[in-house]
């Protein structure tokens, strides 16, 4: 059975999801969940991205199985390192993915960040970040969402191009290589035509460089997008020769 291995619920701070409003969208497609609600330590802004483990296991533990596994998204910077490593210590989480969402202490949802750096110094910055990152945080399974900057940057053309960063990318694709993380293909992008063109060299450079397995997520925060743009993102995982796994109890299972 394919996982949905990236989706959030309401112990997110972005995110009103109910547990089985989820389920029930996954049962009807005929995959399984993984939910990874975030935990960004000393995230810029109001809103808290923390969350109780242990009121997060005692509310799904009689939800989870074979169905349903529980995890959690860091939010990867050097300075939360330790705290966050701290936190995963706290549940026997199936699944840990780590992300970048903040780049010198400004959340990059925002066009803030970018209105103060050209692209090329953003992105530079975004995946250097990423490959440092994938270097201390040694108890993450998954890199999430390599994609997540071209999201929200501010610019022209946000597209995130192979090409064009090469580098910097090989630079992130090599760490997590060396570190046997997981790369996450985020499926959130993936109804775009040119988004699947920019992130085919990515996943292919990936495999070349000894890859060889990808998770496959919606990052859903809403039960209608569990699941989205899957058909895309199992053509991708084949057309690249990357096997589609999930976590359970930090173990990976093929799929």
């Amino acid at each position: 059975m394919i996982f949905d291995s990236h989706s959030h619920t309401r112990f997110s701070a972005d995110s009103e999801m109910e547990a089985r409003a989820a389920l029930r969208a996954a049962e009807a497609l005929g995959i399984g969940v993984v939910f990874t609600e975030h935990l960004d330590v000393d995230f810029p802004g109001e809103d808290d991205f923390t969350f109780d483990p242990a009121a997060y296991w005692e509310t799904y533990a009689p939800l989870r199985g074979e169905r349903l596994r529980l995890g959690v998204e860091v939010g990867m910077t050097p300075e939360t390192c330790a705290a966050s490593r701290a936190f995963v210590a706290r549940a026997p989480f199936d699944l840990v993915i780590g992300s970048i969402h903040v780049l010198d202490g400004q959340d990059l949802y925002y066009s803030a960040y970018y209105g103060a750096h050209a692209k090329e110094e953003a992105y530079a910055a975004y995946f250097a970040q990423m490959a440092a990152c994938l270097k201390t945080h040694d108890f993450i399974d998954v890199l999430g969402h390599i994609d997540y900057i071209a999201r929200y940057a501010a610019y022209a053309n946000p597209e995130l191009s192979y090409g064009a960063f090469q580098e910097a990318i090989d630079a992130v694709l090599r760490a997590a290589v060396e570190t046997d993380t997981v790369l996450e293909l985020n499926t959130r992008r993936l109804g775009e035509r040119r988004a699947v063109k920019e992130l085919v060299p990515i996943y292919t450079r990936y495999r070349e460089l000894g890859g060889r397995y990808v998770t496959l997520g919606s990052d859903a925060h809403a039960a209608d997008a569990i699941g989205a743009h899957f058909a895309a993102a199992e053509e991708l995982a084949a057309a690249t020769r990357l096997r589609i796994v999930t976590f359970k109890e930090r173990h990976m299972e093929l799929l």
